[in-house]
């Protein structure tokens, strides 16, 4: 057990509060690409020409693919605190966090020319999927 500020926290403590802010932050990114998807994206689809507007299309998409498998792969953690799954099942493939080849496709060109928002999107986005991905391979690891 370690201490903070003369309070025990356990180790369980400390993975509780780590999942809980991650999850927070991956929900609130999902609302944030939500409200830009519905709102901005359109106009600044428009400011380009048709490469332009197909980058920002294919990049929208990999941001929402992202932010998809993050969030699945969140609830099936979730589940697993809970209870409500098993060890096995959380690893099996079809509950591991997927898509990884679209997912961490990563083009400094095309992220120089994207609209400011989306471009932030993109990256915090992929800096998350990057942290769960780490996270999927060490509960892969610590099972083996």
């Amino acid at each position: 057990m370690a201490r903070a500020s003369g309070v025990r926290v356990s180790n369980e403590d400390t993975s509780t509060a780590y999942f809980s802010r991650t999850f927070d932050e991956a929900l609130r990114l999902v609302v944030e690409a939500r409200d830009y998807v519905a709102g901005r994206l359109a106009f600044d689809r428009e400011i380009g020409g048709p490469v332009h507007q197909l980058t920002c299309d294919c990049e929208t998409l990999r941001l929402t693919t992202r932010l998809t498998q993050v969030m699945a792969w969140l609830f099936i953690q979730r589940a697993l605190h809970e209870g409500e799954i098993t060890a096995e099942e959380a690893q099996c493939d079809a509950n591991r966090l997927g898509a990884q080849d679209v997912c961490l496709a990563d083009d400094a060109d095309i992220a120089a020319r994207l609209p400011k928002r989306l471009g932030s999107l993109k990256s915090r986005s992929l800096a998350l999927y990057q942290r769960i991905a780490r996270l999927d391979e060490m509960t892969v690891r610590g099972a083996a």
